[in-house]
């Protein structure tokens, strides 16, 4: 294997070590294993668009329904 250093903040350092030793494993086995479920996920994933992500918000403000029904909104546009 080969070997890696990572810095982290101590709480999380903390958290590592105690799941590490209720698993009764390394933190290195630990880390490896985090590591692995999230590269899984990251691979199995489908890309996710800005409009799917935003879906929840149609509708949630204030505003003309459409900008393009009064000319006004566009007044000085591009200018």
């Amino acid at each position: 294997m080969k070997p890696v250093s990572l810095k982290m903040p101590g709480h999380l350092a903390r958290e590592v070590s105690e799941a590490a030793r209720r698993r009764g494993v390394s933190r290195s086995a630990l880390i490896r294993e985090a590591l692995e479920v999230f590269l899984r996920r990251e691979r199995s994933t489908p890309p996710v668009s800005a409009l799917s992500r935003a879906v929840d918000l149609a509708g949630a403000f204030a505003g003309p329904e459409d900008l393009s029904a009064n000319p006004d909104y566009m007044r000085g546009f591009g200018q």
